[in-house]
C-alpha cells in the first residue's frame, strides 16, 4: 500500500474522530439544555462533512458518478433528519385531549358562570365564619361549585383562594389526608392513596353522592364504534395491538393512559380487574440542566389512538368534536344508560372527609343527599345517587 494512501486513511480517521468529539459534545450539551429537536440535523451535517472530506482526500470528486453518489448520500441524510422534524411538528400540532380546562367559567357567584343553579333559596346556609374548605377533581369542580353557590355566603370564591379549590384528584387526596382541606369531591381512592391514609393514621370517610360513566374514546374517523369490555381489557393489557382484531382497519393501536393516582387512572385499574395493565406510551421530556422526566403521554388524537376519561368531562367540559365515545358491550354511555344501569362501566363519586373538626361537615353532606343537592347533581349533568 502506498504511503500516500495510508496518510489519507489516517487523515480520514482523524477527521472522523474530531467530528465525533465535536458532535458528541454538542449533542450532550443540547440534551442537558433540553434542546433535542435539531440533533438529527446536527448528526446529518457532521456525517456530510465527513463524507465530503473523504471524497476530497481521495480525489473522488473528479468523477461525475462519485459526485452524484455523494450528493445522493448527503440528500438522504438531510431528508431523514427533515423527516424527523416533520414528524415532530406533526405531533406537536396534533389535536390533544388534555385534562386542562378553563375552570374559571364554573366559578360560583360570577356573572355569566356556567355553574348550575337551584333557582331558589337553598334550605341550608352555612355560617360565613365556619365555611368548609373544599377541593376535588377537575371534572367535579362544576358540581361542588354549584353547592358553594347555593349554600355559602354570596361572594367571590376564586380557584386560587383558600376556601374553594380545584387541585385535581391526586393533590386533593393528599391535602385531605394531610388536614389541609375539610372535604373533597372525587372518584374512589387508589390503593396507594388508601395506603398513605392508613400510614398516617387517617380514615377516609366516603359518602357516595352521584354516579358517572367511565368512558373510552377514539378519533372521530375511527371506524370502530363500540367494543366489548373484554376487547378493551385485551387492548390495555397488550394482548390486542391492531384495530383489525376488533373490527377496525389494519393499524396499530395506540392505547394512552393517564398519570398514576388520577381519578381516571384509578378507574382503569379497577376496570382491568385481574388483567395486568400494560406500560403506557411515554414521552421523554428533557428539562433544565439535564433533568429527564419520564411520564405518561398526554392523549394525542391520532387516528389509531384510544383513551379514557369520565363522560361529563368529555361531553360537557372539553367538547372535542374530533373524538367519539365508544359503546361498551353494545351500550352507549349517556345519562339514561347510567341511570338505568345498562352501561356496564359506571362508578360512584364521593364527598370524602378525613376526620374534619368543622361542625358543618355532616349537615353539608346531608344537604347534598337531599332533594336540593341531588337536583344540582342532575342539573350539572351527572346522575343523582338515588336514581
Amino acid at each position: 500500500m502506498k504511503p500516500s494512501i495510508i496518510y489519507k486513511i489516517f487523515l480520514s480517521l482523524c477527521i472522523f474522530i474530531a467530528l465525533l468529539f465535536i458532535t458528541g459534545f454538542t449533542v450532550i450539551f443540547s440534551l442537558l439544555m433540553g434542546e433535542i429537536l435539531y440533533i438529527p440535523l446536527l448528526v446529518a451535517l457532521a456525517l456530510s462533512i465527513f463524507l465530503f472530506a473523504v471524497f476530497r482526500l481521495f480525489n473522488l470528486l473528479n468523477s461525475k458518478k462519485a459526485r452524484n453518489g455523494l450528493f445522493i448520500a448527503i440528500a438522504v441524510l438531510f431528508m431523514s433528519a427533515g423527516g424527523y422534524l416533520v414528524n415532530h411538528f406533526y405531533n406537536e400540532n396534533m389535536d390533544t385531549v388534555s385534562a386542562e380546562v378553563d375552570l374559571e367559567q364554573y366559578q360560583p357567584n360570577m356573572k355569566g358562570s356556567k355553574v348550575a343553579s337551584l333557582g331558589r333559596k337553598a334550605s341550608l346556609k352555612l355560617p360565613d365564619d365556619d365555611l368548609l374548605i373544599l377541593d376535588g377533581a377537575t371534572a367535579l369542580y362544576p358540581l361542588y361549585s354549584s353547592f358553594v353557590q347555593a349554600t355559602y355566603t354570596e361572594r367571590e370564591y376564586t380557584l386560587n383562594g383558600s376556601t374553594v379549590r380545584a387541585s385535581k384528584t391526586d393533590q386533593a387526596y393528599m391535602d385531605l389526608i394531610n388536614g389541609k382541606v375539610d372535604m373533597i369531591f372525587v372518584a374512589g381512592p387508589s390503593e396507594s392513596q388508601l395506603k398513605y391514609a392508613k400510614a398516617v393514621g387517617v380514615e377516609l370517610e366516603r359518602t357516595p353522592i352521584g354516579r358517572e360513566a367511565f368512558v373510552f374514546f377514539v378519533h372521530a374517523k375511527n371506524s370502530v364504534e363500540g367494543l366489548t369490555s373484554k376487547q378493551i381489557q385485551d387492548i390495555y393489557s397488550g394482548k390486542v395491538t391492531n384495530w383489525k382484531d376488533v373490527g377496525g382497519k389494519n393499524d396499530k393501536i395506540r392505547a394512552f393512559q393517564r398519570p398514576v393516582d388520577s381519578g381516571s387512572q384509578t378507574a382503569i385499574y379497577k376496570f382491568m380487574g385481574r388483567e395486568p395493565l400494560m406500560e403506557a406510551p411515554t414521552d421523554d421530556i428533557v428539562t433544565g440542566m439535564g433533568g429527564v422526566i419520564r411520564e405518561v403521554a398526554e392523549y394525542k388524537n391520532y387516528r389509531n389512538a384510544i383513551g379514557y376519561t369520565f363522560r361529563f368531562f368529555s361531553t360537557e367540559m372539553v367538547r372535542n368534536e374530533d373524538i367519539r365515545l365508544l359503546a361498551v358491550d353494545g351500550v352507549f354511555p349517556d345519562k339514561e344508560s347510567i341511570r338505568s344501569g345498562e352501561y356496564p362501566v359506571t362508578a360512584e363519586f364521593y364527598a370524602i372527609t378525613a376526620g374534619t373538626d368543622n361542625p358543618n361537615a355532616q349537615s353539608f353532606i346531608d344537604w347534598i343527599l337531599s332533594e336540593e343537592g341531588q337536583e344540582l347533581i342532575e342539573k350539572t349533568g351527572y346522575v343523582p345517587i338515588d336514581n
